[in-house]
């Protein structure tokens, strides 16, 4: 009977063991390695979403935005794998190094060049209707009020403001004294209407770019007052036609036929006007004519 027993014991621990053998695992169950453990030089970090017994809440994720870019996934995660992500974007894309500071005395170049040198617009007031002015029949606009200087060395007696002169129009009309406005009465009766004859119908209209303005010669910082800022001056910058055709200074000055009238009457210009300046002049007067009745001890001066 004890033998019975004993053996009837041996088969039921047999029966166990062989039971537990088949719930073991096939494998040993190793921990993954830890990140900058050996594995640290892969470019590859590897994050488990599905490990059993792990609640959804405590997984780990990766964040949609981080401060050099969100990663981008490079394996598409399959059920029971891992989601693998590349590292490559979480390193900055240069190095985080200070700009070096300027050196010290070096003065930078100002982005915005100084803005010129002119003084507010004049308070022109008229002293009666258009009609004709400086006691001539040929020059037609309105007297004006005398003009203040606003800065020292400017200001008009007895201005006028010119609409036309021998028939033909100033656009616009121009403020200036009334030498300036004869002078340039004889200029387009007896220089400019001549050189252009009937070309076009004859001349229309003069295009008026500067007249007075209390401001330095060429707005320059400091030079002297300019003729506009007398009312001695006035820049002409195009020759306009009856047809509608225009003569500019800019661009007709080295055109074949119109840089011929343009030349002839800059030539003619230069006796009514003490000063005659064009585009031979200076890098100032490429784009106009500016004529004024300053008188030069040594002559005209016309260029």
């Amino acid at each position: 009977m004890r033998l019975r027993g004993v053996i009837s014991l041996g088969l039921a621990l047999a029966v166990v063991a062989n039971a537990a053998l088949a719930d073991a695992p096939r494998t040993s169950i190793r921990p993954m390695p830890k990140p900058g453990g050996a594995s640290a030089t892969s470019e590859y970090v590897v994050i488990y979403t599905n490990a059993p017994g792990v609640r959804e809440s405590l997984r780990p994720r990766i964040s949609p935005r981080s401060r050099y870019g969100a990663p981008a996934p490079i394996a598409t995660p399959v059920a029971s794998a891992p989601v693998i992500y590349s590292t490559a974007r979480l390193a900055p894309s240069r190095s985080l190094r200070p700009v070096p500071r300027p050196r010290r005395g070096a003065v930078p170049a100002p982005s915005v060049a100084p803005a010129p040198v002119t003084a507010p617009p004049p308070q022109v007031v008229a002293l009666g209707s258009q009609g004709r002015v400086c006691r001539s029949r040929d020059i037609r606009g309105e007297r004006l009020r005398d003009i203040p200087g606003e800065l020292r060395g400017c200001g008009v007696n007895n201005p006028v403001r010119v609409s036309s002169v021998s028939g033909v129009a100033l656009n616009p009309p121009a403020v200036m004294d009334c030498d300036t406005a004869k002078a340039l009465n004889e200029w387009v009766d007896e220089g400019v209407k001549p050189t252009i004859g009937r070309l076009g119908g004859g001349i229309a209209e003069l295009r008026v770019v500067d007249d007075y303005s209390c401001r330095p010669r060429n707005n320059r910082p400091g030079a002297e007052i300019s003729e506009h800022g007398r009312g001695k001056a006035i820049d002409i910058a195009s020759f306009n036609l009856r047809n509608g055709v225009r003569i500019p200074v800019e661009g007709g000055w080295n055109d074949r036929v119109q840089g011929r009238l343009l030349k002839q009457m800059h030539r003619e210009a230069c006796g009514p006007f003490g000063t005659v300046l064009g585009p031979d002049a200076d890098r100032y007067h490429q784009d106009h004519f500016h004529l004024d009745t300053a008188r030069h001890g040594n002559g005209n001066y016309c260029r």
